[in-house]
């Protein structure tokens, strides 16, 4: 049995996948099957814009890791390659005026809702210009002028809050809707199955969207938890849900538009189990020797980048001068947002005091 290190870090036990090639060549023709069948409902702007979203997500990605590596940001950094098609394809089909939370692994999540690479890039490096102001790193993007509430470390910290914020607009009589991100490990927690049946007692136009990339931390799935279709877990408190392709961004779109139509119509929520998996370790410090170069080798048959761009190209959509043109345009922006976050200066001292209480202590709230 030969054992061997892979370029992802990833600690090998025989890697020989032979046996299940057929398997795995089979399962990406009839993805790529159906995605194609997606196509037709979507015109040629769009499906570029998607493209072009989860080409600068990893684009950025990548960087982030490279600057991690050199030591310009600090903290703990959650990567989401392999994953772009989740938050890509989900945001894509809200509104503006749309509500997002997340876990701490959404650096996608920010910039698809609409926060500037630079200003995402300038927060991980801890500085001013963040979005953040440089105090938040990582785990806490937030902008409330694009309604992107967090960025939340606590394990399924995030999914009350969203709740909240759901029936605030219910309460305000708005139809604007809430989409609240976590991972599967999140779906362990107690607030998880509180949130989920006063949601649905109360009616709240909230999507849960569980990203479930099979492993909280360095734990597997199979490992954590009794019952693993989480989809069906909404059957306990009467919730509609969909499970969901998540290395396709057409399916992810069309499955969190059928849940924002219920939100917003009839302020009823929906859970879905989008099913991903990530490339990367945990984070930057995880080296994931719990995981064979194998396993990774397989799901990144599925890459959704790679997958998206072929049914592109093979449909006479887009062709290689265009994802050429991609690949520069991505390029330049990522570097862009390197050259802000490097130039933008650190927070002042006087920041430390600011944002602790929502007025400051003496002063009456306006």
């Amino acid at each position: 049995m030969k054992t061997e290190k892979s370029a992802t870090g990833v600690m090998d036990i025989d890697a020989s996948v032979s046996g299940e090639l057929a398997t795995i060549r089979e399962d990406h023709k009839q993805a790529k099957q159906a995605q194609k069948r997606r196509l037709g409902g979507l015109d040629r702007e769009t499906l570029l814009d998607l493209y072009y979203k989860m080409l600068l997500v990893r684009r950025f990605e990548e960087k982030s890791a490279e600057a991690y590596s050199m030591g310009k940001i600090g903290g703990f950094c959650h990567l989401y390659i392999g994953q772009e098609a989740v938050a890509v394809g989900s945001i894509s089909a809200i509104r503006q005026d749309d509500y997002v939370l997340a876990s701490y692994r959404e650096h996608a999540h920010a910039i698809a809702k609409g926060i500037s690479p630079e200003s995402v890039m300038a927060e991980l490096f801890g500085k001013a210009g963040g979005c953040s102001h440089g105090k938040g790193g990582s785990m806490h993007m937030f902008d409330a002028e694009v309604n992107f509430l967090g960025g939340h470390a606590i394990v399924g910290g995030q999914i009350p809050l969203a709740t909240g914020v759901a029936f605030a607009s219910k309460y305000k009589g708005t139809d604007q809707v809430t989409l609240c991100y976590f991972g599967e490990a999140a779906v362990n927690q107690g607030a998880f199955h509180e949130s989920l049946n006063m949601a649905q007692l109360w009616r709240v136009p909230c999507v849960y969207i569980c990203e479930n990339n099979q492993y909280g931390m360095g734990t597997s799935l199979e490992r954590a938890m009794s019952f693993q279709d989480i989809a069906q877990k909404s059957c306990a408190y009467e919730i509609a849900s969909e499970f969901v392709d998540g290395m396709d961004v057409l399916a992810v779109r069309e499955a969190t538009q059928r849940a924002v139509e219920r939100a917003r119509k009839e302020y009823l929520p929906t859970l879905l189990e989008v099913r991903t998996y990530r490339f990367m370790g945990h984070s930057m410090s995880d080296p994931g020797n719990y995981r064979t170069r194998a396993e990774i080798e397989k799901y990144q048959q599925r890459d959704p980048i790679k997958l998206f761009a072929a049914s592109l190209k093979e449909e006479g959509i887009t062709d290689d001068k265009d994802f050429e043109q991609f690949e520069a345009r991505v390029k330049e922006e990522v570097e862009r947002a390197v050259r802000f976050a490097d130039e933008s200066p650190l927070p002042e001292s006087g920041e430390l005091y600011k944002d602790v209480y929502a007025a400051p202590l003496g002063k009456k709230s306006s």
